[in-house]
C-alpha cells in the first residue's frame, strides 16, 4: 500500500476502484493500437496514425490529440527514433503534459485553505450529469475528514433538486440552507451564506440550477448568486465547481463551452467514467479549457468519487 500511495497519492483499493472504473477506456485504447505494434522495433508514421486514432475514438478530442501527437513526433526527430517498448512511457509523459495543474494541493486530503471560513463552493452543471450526487459525496468525504459542512439547495427551479438534496443532507448527516420551488436563488445562497458564518462552518456547497437553453439567463442568474455570496464574503465563492457527465463525450465538451462562457470556472468534477470506453474527454476538456480536474467518479458509492491524480489516471488508461 505504500508503493501506491508514494506512486499515486491512492491506496490499493482506490487505485483498483480506478483502474477497474477505466477498464473500457483502456481497452478500447490498447486494442487500436496493439495491431500497429506487431513486429515493429520503433515508432514510424503506421503506429503514429494508429495512436490519433486511438486518442480520438478515447473522445480525447482533435486538438489535444494533435498536441500530443506533435510533442511525440518532436521528441522522434530530436532522439532520431522511439522504440515501440518505450512508447507507453512517452505517452504517458506527453498526456500528463497536457493537463492543468490544480494551483493548490489542499483538496488531495479534503482538506481546505486555513483563511477562508467558511470555504464556499459552488456548483454548476446542467441536470442529469450527476451534479447533486456530486455534491452529496463531497458533502460526506468533507465531514469525513473532519470537516463541518453545509448545503445551499439553490437550484429552485426543480422540486427535485430540493429534494433530492435534502436527501442527501439526511444521508450524510449535515444541514442545508433551503426554499420552495420557484424562490430567488440568489435569496437561498444569501442565507446559506448568512447560516454558514453563524454556525462556523468549515465548507458551504452551494448546488445552482442547471439550465442550458438560455446562455443569457445562466450567465445572469450565477452573476446574481456570485454577487450575492461576495457582499458578505468579499472573496467568496471561492471556488466554481463545473461538473461533467464523462460517458457523454463531446456533449460534455460542449457543456464546458457554454459555462466556460457563462462564469468562471475553477476547477471540474468528471462523473460516470465507470462503463464507458471515452474516459479520454478528461484529457481534451482539462486540456482545451485550461482548467484543473479534481474529482473524477468511477461508482456508485461513496468513496467513489476520487480526487483526481493525474499520475494514476493516466497509468489506468495507458497502463
Amino acid at each position: 500500500m505504500g508503493f501506491f500511495n508514494k506512486l499515486f497519492g491512492l491506496n490499493k483499493e482506490q487505485k483498483e476502484s480506478l483502474d477497474q472504473g477505466l477498464e473500457k477506456t483502456k481497452t478500447n485504447f490498447f486494442s487500436k493500437i496493439a495491431k500497429a505494434l506487431v513486429g515493429k522495433d520503433t515508432v514510424d508514421e503506421e503506429v503514429l496514425d494508429q495512436l490519433e486514432e486511438a486518442l480520438i475514438g478515447a473522445d480525447v478530442g482533435l486538438n489535444t490529440t494533435v498536441a500530443i501527437i506533435n510533442k511525440i513526433e518532436s521528441r522522434i526527430k530530436n532522439e532520431k527514433f522511439i522504440r515501440t517498448a518505450a512508447l507507453n512511457q512517452v505517452l504517458k509523459e506527453e498526456v500528463m503534459a497536457v493537463l492543468t495543474d490544480a494551483p493548490s494541493h489542499e483538496f488531495e486530503t479534503f482538506n481546505l485553505p486555513k483563511d477562508k471560513k467558511p470555504y464556499v463552493l459552488l456548483v454548476v452543471g446542467v441536470n442529469g450529469v450527476g451534479k447533486t450526487t456530486t455534491i452529496g459525496k463531497l458533502a460526506y468525504n468533507f465531514k469525513k475528514n473532519g470537516k463541518q459542512v453545509m448545503l445551499g439547495a439553490a437550484d429552485t427551479f426543480r422540486a427535485a433538486a430540493v429534494d433530492q438534496l435534502t436527501i442527501w443532507s439526511e444521508r450524510v448527516g449535515v444541514p442545508i440552507v433551503k426554499k420552495e420551488m420557484g424562490s430567488d436563488p440568489s435569496a437561498v445562497a444569501f442565507e446559506a451564506v448568512q447560516q454558514a458564518i453563524a454556525k462556523e462552518v468549515d465548507i458551504l456547497i452551494i448546488d445552482t440550477a442547471g439550465r442550458l437553453h438560455n446562455k443569457a439567463h445562466l450567465m445572469e442568474e450565477l452573476s446574481k448568486i456570485k454577487r450575492v455570496i461576495s457582499k458578505q464574503l468579499p472573496d467568496a465563492p471561492h471556488e466554481v465547481l463545473l461538473v461533467l457527465d464523462g460517458s457523454t463525450g463531446q456533449n460534455a465538451l460542449e457543456q464546458a463551452k457554454h459555462f466556460t462562457a457563462a462564469t468562471q470556472i475553477t476547477a471540474l468534477a468528471i462523473t460516470k467514467l465507470d462503463g464507458t470506453a471515452k474516459g479520454g474527454i478528461v484529457l481534451g476538456i482539462a486540456n482545451q479549457f485550461n482548467i484543473p480536474v479534481k474529482y473524477i467518479g468511477v461508482g456508485e458509492r461513496m468513496e467513489d468519487l476520487q480526487i483526481f491524480h493525474k499520475e494514476a489516471f493516466v497509468d489506468s488508461i495507458i497502463g
